[in-house]
């Protein structure tokens, strides 16, 4: 194993896979120099229905499994297990492609029986990571929602988003589109390290600003906030992405579910060792003396009183900076099935 930390990856080194008995990884693993190999898979389906009682979505498509931006605390990490691979390094570089996902999105709006709600792209994986420069999933998807008049929402950590102006200006138009925007932080330096392929600061904070002027709703997810490491910043991070133009503001605390924690724990050594005992001990704080948490409304919530700084900074800072401002909500209005407006006959 190279003790060089590796350049433009949140995973220092694999990490063992919960559902394997073996593992193995040679001692000239040179994880710096390992480049991303792309499978195609052949989903059967792309829309997933969301059961979560703490969602406010009600369905979700994920264009790619795994994601090249690399960062360290992501909570789906813990997915790509079920497909063999390690949460760490593989994660990032062992990525899988849905080529038919546009096919397949729409054979389903063409369903009699498909309930129209407006779906969010990703929820798990980005949508616009790297690759999409390449592949153009996401793209495609959008257009298919589009032609059928569909409400989308997206949320992602890259500016490439701005490549689709041309369908988003068009959604816009029957209040069909939404963007979240990921920025927990706008400290380049940090960034860099914490989230090393995605979107810097300055062009995540440019793409609100092209976004909002074409009167395309932007919230803005300042996810996840770790204390001792980002939450110093919250109050700053909405000062900035409100001035951008954004309407509206979220966030969410780190937890570290299964194999988050080990892949985070490995990051913080390598990159802040005088602080990984102090915000492993302060998240703690927030998660009843454990990394994690799965319960649901309580993942978000949390406990203590750090938790509690962080909800009443937020209280604050949403009043004085988002004051009068609402997140769009999007309809179904004008979905009929088809890619006409004529109404469903059944």
């Amino acid at each position: 194993m190279s003790d060089l930390i590796p350049k433009g990856q949140g995973a220092q080194r694999n990490v063992i896979n919960r559902f394997d008995r073996y593992t193995f990884e040679p001692e000239d693993y040179e994880l710096d120099k390992i480049k991303t190999q792309v499978t195609e898979v052949f989903p059967k389906t792309i829309i997933n229905v969301l059961k979560s009682p703490d969602l406010s979505m009600d369905y979700s498509m994920n264009p790619y499994q795994g994601c090249e931006h690399g960062c360290s605390y992501c909570f789906a990490r813990p997915t790509h297990e079920f497909w063999g691979y390690s949460a760490g390094v593989d994660f990032e570089r062992k990525l899988m492609v849905k080529k038919n996902a546009p096919e397949l999105l729409e054979k389903t709006f063409q369903k009699k029986s498909y309930i129209p709600k407006p779906i969010m792209l990703s929820g798990n994986t980005d949508c616009y990571q790297p690759i999409e420069r390449q592949f153009e999933i996401t793209r495609k998807l959008l257009q298919v929602c589009l032609d059928y008049r569909h409400p989308v929402s997206i949320i992602t950590k890259n500016a490439l988003v701005l490549r689709d102006l041309d369908i988003l200006e068009k959604m816009v138009e029957k209040n069909l589109i939404s963007v979240s925007m990921s920025i927990p932080t706008l400290n380049e330096d940090l960034r860099r390290v914490m989230e090393p392929r995605t979107s810097t600061a300055k062009n995540k904070l440019k793409a609100i600003e092209v976004l909002s002027e074409k009167n395309i709703p932007v919230n803005v997810m300042i996810a996840p906030v770790i204390p001792a490491l980002t939450s110093d910043e919250s109050l700053s991070i909405m000062k900035s992405v409100s001035e951008a133009g954004a309407r509206s503001c979220g966030y969410t605390l780190v937890r570290l579910n299964d194999t988050v924690e080990p892949v985070f724990v490995q990051w913080l050594e390598a990159h802040f060792p005088d602080r990984k005992d102090k915000v492993l001990n302060l998240i703690r704080s927030m998660r009843g003396g454990n990394l994690g948490e799965k319960r649901f409304v309580q993942r978000y919530q949390g406990e203590g009183n750090i938790a509690e700084m962080i909800h009443k900074t937020f209280e604050i800072g949403k009043k004085k900076f988002f004051n009068n401002r609402e997140r769009a909500i999007l309809t179904t209005e004008h979905f009929t099935g088809n890619k006409t407006q004529q109404l469903r006959l059944f």
